[in-house]
């Protein structure tokens, strides 16, 4: 029998990490009360999932782990409104519900054999972060080409993962770059934003696609120097986690023309998002 949709895994808190130096950006690492529940949870990178608090309700985060990372979830979430303010109160411990997995991944069939350019901005890292992980992982690297990440915060206190962004620049198989909007006295890496070292660094399109996650305005200017470089509509793609609220295509509330985010997305090429009204 297929699980009712509407019902939620039980699970707890094991732990909080903060990530940024404001304090209002914190990763939560989510452990299952039943292993069981860690086998049926099938995501891939991409897909989002709904948290649930007793008395809070829910709302949806990207899922920011890879399913290389066995036993348990990672979300990173920014304080911004009620639930989330109420989720960053909590400790290790609490019990929590995740209702998932939901959405469209990253099109990891279309994705093999491609160089891959990921290019990010601010705490919409996330699912770029549980790609990234999950094309590093030994059982699947040999099925991409190179990896080029391109990250940026307005601030380097800003920027999330620090520990894994220091591990990936070091390591092979993966060029990583980071910039920030404005420096402080100890940054040594670009300063600019995202498009700036787009810009500069050039990326080939030839057998390239790219992903792309991040504020609104970072994604248009970064639509537009994607075009200046060659790169084609159906080469890009984007993930909307916008105004969903059931998670299965039941409520309407992310219904965009004919599409439903939370059902036929998150995860769109721009090709597709061109045919829709330009409400997203």
């Amino acid at each position: 029998m297929a699980r009712n949709p509407y019902l939620p895994y039980p699970a707890r808190i094991d732990e909080v990490i903060v990530e940024n130096e404001a304090r209002d950006i914190k990763t939560f690492r989510l452990v299952f009360e039943d292993p069981k529940s860690a086998v049926e949870f099938d995501h891939l990178p991409g897909q989002f999932a709904e948290l649930s608090l007793p008395g809070m309700g829910e709302a949806p985060f990207g899922i920011a782990s890879s399913p290389t990372e066995t036993d348990y979830l990672l979300f990173t979430i920014k304080r911004v409104g009620l639930f989330t303010t109420e989720i960053h109160s909590v400790e290790a411990g609490t019990a929590i519900g995740v209702r998932g997995p939901m959405g469209r991944p990253f099109p990891w069939d279309t994705m093999a054999g491609k160089n891959l350019l990921i290019i990010g901005g601010g705490f919409a890292f996330t699912t770029l972060r549980a790609a990234i992980k999950y094309i590093l992982d030994p059982a699947n690297r040999s099925r991409f080409g190179s990896i080029l990440v391109i990250y940026g915060a307005r601030t380097p206190g800003e920027l999330m993962y620090k520990d894994e962004l220091t591990e990936w620049q070091a390591r092979d198989g993966i060029d990583v770059h980071l910039t920030v909007d404005h420096a402080d006295e100890h940054w040594t890496q670009h300063e600019g934003v995202v498009t700036s070292l787009l810009g500069a660094l050039k990326p080939s399109a030839d057998n390239t696609l790219v992903l792309v996650c991040g504020p609104p305005i970072m994604i248009r200017f970064t639509l537009v120097s994607l075009a200046t470089l060659g790169f084609s509509e159906d080469a890009i793609i984007l993930s909307l986690e916008m105004r969903m609220k059931c998670g299965i295509g039941k409520c309407g509330r992310c219904n965009i023309g004919s599409k439903y985010v939370c059902k036929d997305g998150p995860v769109f090429t721009y090709q597709e998002l061109r045919t829709l009204p330009t409400e997203y």
